[in-house]
């Protein structure tokens, strides 16, 4: 057992040597800790202990840029005694904000990160025998719920950014409101934005509750007037603040990473025509697709002015929701709010994910102000009137346990021991049809049997982080004589899209894309870049002649590693048929519809697709590698947005749908359709073989 594990809680004054690792504190442990002082949470850090220690649930409601994300784990690790090997757990509903701030807790502690203070994110686990604080996404603390109910190893359990809401969170929730029964011993730390406060406090019986406020006064200012073209009056607004107002950093929301780009390319000239009047302005795009160290640039200093006595210059970040609260800015004194962001809704009856821009909620607006006030007292521009602000926009962001696809959360629920979804203790129940979707795909793909109970398959799909299909098929690879290929293909689509299409250089990477192109669909395309991408050694520089993004194919090859482990622990074959064997691309498509059957579309005589038990009519994304249009296609995704596109596709053949799964495919439950029609085809032919070699024999 380490020393530091029998130490006494309670905060006291800081002493010479870390008590963490028994060595003297470095110089950058001073100069951090005076930064440490001067947060706004710091000033509540004696209330928060007598809180934490009077209650076994506190809610801590605090302003972006408080500092509670670094400071309260600290705190509660200065507070509470962790004897028998107890830690304490911190959770993030983002990777790059999970790996993010655990470093920087580190580098507060005097501690190496993976010491004393470690993480754990998807794929990656950065943690040891030393660690007593632990950051980690709200979904691996759910794994690790799934083989640990009871999470016996945490003393005091922190949920960060509660107010995101992602289905893990959600999830979360419940189970530790359940594990407050079970549990005496266990404390549980709850960490918000304060205008969700309110809610979460009320889930919790009544908890305490702390606020802190932010660092620094913001004005709002609306438009007079409703904007026609929110995307056109950002950029106006842009150009505005940085004509006339004084130094500081613009951090402008948008909803997409097409709209980031596009407001690239038309800053970049708009500041050219204005060079002689105003100081340099560096634009930066923050979206998730970016490598890590794209997103870092954030953190460069604004530039220089280009003169002596020239005028000021400053940076511009263009970011999407969903990326900016995953890096703090520390230099941003304007916000532009356009009051929108990009939501996914997954309808449960048709099982299409709809994506569409929509107004943010009430709660977002004042989370987004908030950037403008963590160094400086700022100002927020929203484009959008004060009247539409109080009549138009809904208090809270709807939570993704109520929009999303929940086949994955059934699994995990089930898993959990969780028998009668309806009773789970959600803050917002799911409609009944989720779950019912949801329980439908896992018996079809054999998970679960007909009562409901987890089967031996479901046993070990519910040990990858996978959708329970993508598990299906590496599961089922080793039948077909390909896990190898399957597990490259897994990895590829758990990843950021590896294409990089330029505006600049459109014709050029749509050129090196085809030269990856595999003739039967998109799954053997990705495959065909993932291959070349280890033939060439993992060259950077071949990545960027070849148009395809180094760190998506680097962190496929992470990804692939983990994988095979988790087959490797279930003794799961690695093989590969021969790649000039005629059946090499069989068995790979075979193998990829074993998880994907149910994600069909028919072509029928019209020349239009249309899923095989919805009847929907379904379009190939643009983006797709096929040449021509197979009767039979199955899809990673079916997406709406300007049409009902379906994304990620493949050849496939009908008697392979019938041999695959002959239960979803039975006539009786399937409506009169094109696609019917044929598998009636398929089925009388087959019936008539059979008749034949009868009487044969």
């Amino acid at each position: 057992m380490n020393d530091h594990h029998l130490r006494a809680g309670g905060i006291t004054e800081t002493p010479s040597f870390n008590p963490w690792n028994g060595r003297p504190y470095s110089q950058k442990y001073y100069d951090l800790l005076e930064k440490r002082k001067k947060l706004p949470v710091w000033r509540y850090r004696d209330e928060f202990v007598k809180e934490l220690m009077s209650n076994r649930v506190v809610i801590v409601a605090g302003a972006v840029g408080s500092g509670k994300s670094t400071q309260i784990p600290q705190f509660v690790l200065e507070a509470v005694a962790l004897e028998n090997e107890y830690i304490i757990s911190c959770t993030q509903p983002r990777k790059v904000k999970t790996v993010s701030v655990s470093h920087r807790v580190a580098d507060e502690m005097d501690v190496n990160i993976g010491e004393e203070v470690g993480y754990s994110v998807c794929f990656e686990d950065c943690s040891s025998s030393l660690t007593v604080l632990k950051y980690l996404t709200d979904g691996m603390l759910l794994r690790e719920a799934m083989t640990d109910p009871l999470l016996k190893k945490y003393k005091v359990i922190i949920l960060d950014e509660a107010q995101e809401r992602t289905l893990a969170t959600d999830v979360l929730f419940g189970h530790l409101r359940e594990l407050l029964e079970k549990r005496i011993d266990l404390k549980i730390v709850v960490m918000t934005a304060i205008f969700e406060a309110a809610k979460f406090q009320d889930y919790f019986y009544g908890a305490s509750l702390m606020t802190v406020p932010g660092p620094h006064c913001v004005e709002i200012y609306y438009t007079r007037d409703p904007e026609r073209n929110y995307f056109e009056a950002a950029i106006r607004t842009v150009l505005q603040i940085h004509s006339t107002e004084p130094p500081g950093d613009i951090l402008l929301f948008l909803t997409s990473k097409e709209e980031v780009e596009e407001a690239c390319s038309k800053l970049t000239r708009e500041i050219g025509t204005l060079v002689d009047h105003v100081g340099p302005l560096k634009v930066v795009p923050l979206n998730s697709t970016l490598p890590p160290l794209m997103q870092q640039k954030v953190y460069e200093p604004s530039p220089p002015p280009l003169t002596e006595n020239g005028l000021a210059g400053r940076k511009i970040v263009l970011a999407t929701n969903n990326t900016v609260n995953s890096v703090i800015k520390d230099g941003i004194v304007y916000v532009i709010d356009p009051g929108f962001s990009k939501q996914k809704v997954y309808d449960p009856l048709v099982r299409v994910e709809s994506l569409f821009v929509s107004p943010i909620s009430k709660s977002s607006t004042h989370q987004r102000a908030g950037f403008a006030g963590i160094a400086h007292p700022g100002k927020c521009f929203r484009l959008y009137t004060e009247r539409s602000f109080h009549d138009d926009l809904q208090p809270h962001t709807y939570p993704k346990i109520l929009r999303s696809n929940l086949t994955k959360t059934v699994l995990t629920l089930i898993k959990l021991g969780i028998d009668k979804l309806g009773h789970y203790d959600f803050m917002d129940v799911p409609a009944p049809m989720s779950f019912i979707r949801g329980l439908e795909v896992l018996n079809y793909i054999g998970a679960l049997d007909d009562n409901g109970a987890l089967t031996k398959l479901g046993e070990i799909i519910s040990e990858f982080p996978l959708d329970p299909e993508m598990a299906k098929m590496l599961v089922m690879s080793p039948k077909f004589n390909c896990s190898n290929e399957i597990l490259s293909i897994s990895a590829m689509l758990s990843v950021p899209n590896c294409f990089v299409r330029p505006r600049e250089a459109q014709n050029a990477a749509d050129d090196a894309k085809a030269r990856f192109r595999h003739i039967d669909g998109d799954h053997l395309t990705l495959l065909n870049v993932y291959r070349a991408y280890k033939q060439n050694n993992e060259d950077e520089s071949w990545c960027n002649e070849n148009f395809v993004n180094h760190w998506a194919l680097k962190s496929a090859d992470n990804v692939r590693q983990q994988l095979a482990r988790i087959m490797a622990m279930f003794h799961l074959k690695l093989s590969s048929t021969d790649f000039n064997s005629p059946d090499y691309a069989v068995n790979l498509r075979r193998a990829i519809l074993s998880g994907y059957f149910m994600q069909v579309a028919h072509l029928d005589s019209t020349g239009i697709y249309r899923t095989v038990k919805d009847n929907q009519v379904v379009y190939l994304h643009p983006s797709n590698s096929l040449d021509h249009k197979p009767e039979w296609v199955l899809y990673d995704r079916h997406v709406l947005t300007s049409r009902n596109f379906i994304r990620t596709v493949t050849e496939v053949h009908g008697e392979w749908l019938v041999d695959t799964a002959p239960d979803y495919y039975d006539l009786q439950y399937i409506p009169q359709s094109s696609a019917k029609c044929a598998l009636e085809v398929l089925y009388t032919s087959r019936e008539l073989g059979r008749c034949c070699i009868q009487d044969e024999s």
